[in-house]
């Protein structure tokens, strides 16, 4: 049962009580853009958004403003707001505000939204025909591509995913149309994990981690999807198939080939989503998959670095004609969107949902917009020395270090459509001592004492207590299972395209220093960890690392 949505919380969407009328839902006030900016930035989400009550920072060790002090090699989890994002996100409230001087707030608004769907389509060169559904999340935009398959497929159809161990925790619960937390977005409190009403189903999972070997990818990705898609049919039922690029080490799957065998034997009967949520794949190779027909998940928060939680859904033209035709639809869906969130061309779908602005989504997407914008007026060229000259680097170092053990790259076949991604853009590896891998706790530990001064604790050497005080972000741990052995969790250092914009200069020699200089901060991180691990050994009366 929704029940009305509470005032504004952290974490929440709301910025006071909306009022209600009977013919169009909630009506935002234009006093609610007045509200202090970053309070908006952690406004229009769930839980994972709220601010620690201390520190300040989200779950992520995120502040809703700048922290140029923070060095960020966290894109595979959020990233700290850029001061280039944070002044667009500010730029663009004044300017919404002084529209509605003239205009009502949901229509200036809507004009807006749309606005940046065109501009998101340029930077990404996807042409007009494909639709875009913003949400606050990529996990919210898998509840989205779940109700608009159901639409297409006319059946409630059983979700296959590829890479289930290594995408994001929400994808258990909405992978079969449940709710993946106690509040949503729009406010409304619910229960996690029960049914989204009209949208509940059944979910398959397809781990990619070989059960048989050191944490590598398994060998037969496309058969077990195939498998899992055979079997389903089988059953008289129909199939989204929800396939990876990338996952969260890097990982995609299942290869082109399967996917053509698919396409050729099952047309019809089985709708793909991929999971781009990481934004690590080139522009033609997204082209490609809204080409054949596949939805696209995406954020504007993960490779290109903009705050986290700002999700979409790219929908291929021959599914928006069939889903804004819908008769009936799951009324569960519209309590995980706004009228604004869906594209102004689809009419007879947008008119069943309240005018709901979710202004802390869209300046999240204005920030991301920014980054976005910035990554790509950096040529193709450069783009692709600088993750090629990254990666080596920080394969370089990983390999060096005692204390790291690199995690096997998944091999696959890469090619033109891949551009400046042929090249890794995150490195998962585990911590060791004595040959053997530390505790998830410890490592949970060492993540999180890397976003810490830890000066004091570790005291020591002058140098050593410059490596200690210096704050910086990587990856949050991903934990790992199979079968007979304890579990591990992989930390990643990580590239993003903030990194490539830092590095750009017309100036040849200034880039090349500019990228050594980048190489140099993930070396001191690279030394922090090392060195957390060692007073821990030595020292353990002294430092003690706590989870």
């Amino acid at each position: 049962m929704r029940r009305e949505p509470p005032g504004m919380s952290a974490g929440a969407s709301r910025l006071s009580t909306p009022e209600r009328t009977p013919d169009d839902g909630s009506r935002y006030r234009l006093r609610d853009l007045f509200t202090p900016l970053d309070t908006l930035l952690v406004s229009g989400g769930d839980q994972r958004l709220a601010l620690d009550a201390r520190d300040r920072v989200n779950g992520y060790g995120c502040a809703a403003s700048p922290e140029p002090e923070l060095w960020n090699f966290a894109s595979s989890t959020a990233s700290t707001i850029s001061q280039l994002a944070y002044d667009r996100a500010a730029l663009a409230r004044e300017e919404l505000m002084h529209k509605c001087l003239f205009d009502e707030v949901e229509v200036a608004f809507d004009a807006r939204c749309e606005d940046m769907r065109e501009e998101l389509r340029g930077h990404l060169q996807l042409p007009s025909r494909v639709d875009i559904v913003f949400s606050p999340s990529g996990t919210d935009s898998q509840l989205h591509a779940l109700f608009l398959a159901r639409a297409v497929l006319g059946a409630a159809p059983v979700t296959i995913v590829v890479g289930a161990d290594q995408t994001g925790s929400g994808t258990v619960h909405t992978a079969r149309g449940h709710h993946f937390s106690s509040l949503t977005a729009s406010g409304f409190t619910v229960r996690k994990n029960s049914p989204v009403a009209g949208l509940a189903g059944d979910s398959i999972a397809v781990p990619l981690l070989d059960d048989a070997s050191d944490l590598a990818m398994r060998r037969d990705p496309d058969a077990a999807a195939m498998c899992a898609i055979q079997d389903s049919l089988a059953q008289g039922r129909r199939v989204l198939l929800h396939i990876m690029d990338s996952s969260k080490l890097g990982w995609r799957a299942p290869s082109e080939a399967c996917l053509d065998e698919i396409a050729k034997r099952w047309n019809g009967q089985v709708q793909i989503v991929v999971d781009a949520c990481q934004m690590r794949l080139g522009r033609r190779r997204l082209r490609g998959y809204l080409d054949r027909g596949y939805m696209v998940l995406m954020t504007g928060s993960k490779f290109f670095g903009g705050p986290a939680f700002c999700g979409a859904l790219l929908v291929p033209k021959g599914l928006s004609r069939a889903v804004d035709g819908l008769g009936e639809i799951a009324p569960g869906v519209l309590d995980y969107a706004g009228r604004c969130d869906w594209p102004m061309a689809w009419t007879a779908l947008r008119s069943r949902f309240e005018r709901r602005p979710n202004f802390g989504q869209w300046l999240r997407w204005e920030a991301a917009l920014a980054e976005i914008g910035s990554y790509y007026t950096v040529s193709g060229a450069f783009r692709t020395r600088v993750l090629a000259e990254l990666a080596a680097g920080i394969d370089s170092m990983i390999a060096l270090s005692p204390s790291l053990r690199r995690v096997s790259s998944a091999t696959r076949t890469t090619g033109p459509d891949d551009e400046e991604f042929a090249h890794a853009t995150i490195f998962p590896f585990t911590l060791q001592r004595d040959g053997k891998p530390v505790s998830i706790a410890e490592t949970t530990a060492v993540y999180r004492a890397l976003a810490r001064d830890m000066n004091e604790e570790i005291g020591g050497s002058a140098a050593d207590r410059q490596v200690a005080t210096q704050r910086c972000l990587i990856g949050q741990p991903v934990r790992l299972e199979r079968p007979d052995e304890a579990p591990q969790a992989v930390l990643r250092l990580c590239v993003g395209g903030r990194l490539v914009t830092e590095a750009w200069s017309a100036d040849a020699a200034q880039a090349q220093r500019n990228l050594q200089h980048i190489l140099d901060r993930i070396a001191h991180v690279v030394a922090k960890i090392e060195l957390l691990l060692d007073r821990a050994t030595a020292a353990p009366g002294k430092f003690v690392l706590e989870a």
